[in-house]
């Protein structure tokens, strides 16, 4: 990146992530919630290591992927270029069970253990090199045919079978609402909350991460309970307006 783009960038950037977290105080005043209770995962799917390092520099310190082969790559560059220290990365898109391997020991975080087989597949994985993976629980709370994830009964039927697994720690649950419907995102967010607050009293387990709310519903995520909201093209991409 050319050196007048990066200063111009690393302003953008910095002014856009101090707008977020100002957006996400108000959303936690609303909700009578403490701001520290949420974190702003930047999804760096769509910029290079460059303006990773931007981000970083304007005080982000947890990011996202979508791909194995990315979060590799975007880990290898910025160890090269001056290491990672105090700075996670989180694996939160679609995971198929031969990239397993690929995402442990380099994600934090797995945000999509989206069935019962992909968990027993991390947690055999994980086992076998003495790993033990965090992992969220995809739940399509929203019930759309396009989005995957457990359904909510399957998540109350088998969670006693998912949390005896060895190797894997369950610290909570993810989900996506339905696109450009306010009311829709609002109650997808609040059936998840509502099921955490269920499955905390049957396992009595935290269930602590409730990881929902992207660039278009970030707000209503976390006026419903949102502890991790996954944020991408409203922090990198400047003609993403910020309201």
């Amino acid at each position: 990146m050319e050196e007048y783009q990066s200063e111009r960038y690393s302003a953008v950037i910095s002014e856009r992530l101090e707008a977020l977290r100002s957006l996400l105080g108000e959303a936690c005043a609303r909700a009578g919630r403490d701001p520290r209770e949420v974190e702003l995962l930047a999804v760096s799917k769509t910029v290079g290591p460059d303006e990773v390092r931007l981000a970083m520099a304007a005080g982000q310190r947890v990011f996202g992927e979508n791909r194995p082969q990315e979060l590799k790559r975007k880990l290898t560059a910025l160890r090269d270029s001056g290491g990672l220290d105090g700075i996670r990365f989180d694996m939160i898109g679609n995971l198929q069970k031969n990239k397993i391997n690929q995402v442990l020991g380099s994600a934090e975080l797995i945000h999509s253990a989206s069935s019962l087989h992909l968990a027993q597949a991390i947690a055999k994985r994980a086992e076998a090199r003495g790993i033990l993976a965090r992992v969220l629980l995809e739940v399509n709370v929203s019930g759309e045919e396009s989005k995957s994830g457990f359904s909510p009964d399957e998540v109350r039927s088998q969670i006693e079978d998912v949390i005896s697994l060895g190797g894997i720690k369950v610290e909570g649950l993810m989900t996506m609402a339905p696109a450009h419907d306010a009311s829709e995102s609002r109650r997808t967010f609040s059936g998840l909350r509502d099921l955490a607050d269920e499955l905390r009293t049957r396992t009595g387990l935290p269930f602590g991460v409730l990881s929902c709310g992207m660039s278009d519903d970030f707000q209503i995520a976390v006026e419903e309970g949102s502890t991790l909201v996954r944020l991408g093209r409203i922090v990198f991409d400047e003609r993403y307006r910020l309201d």
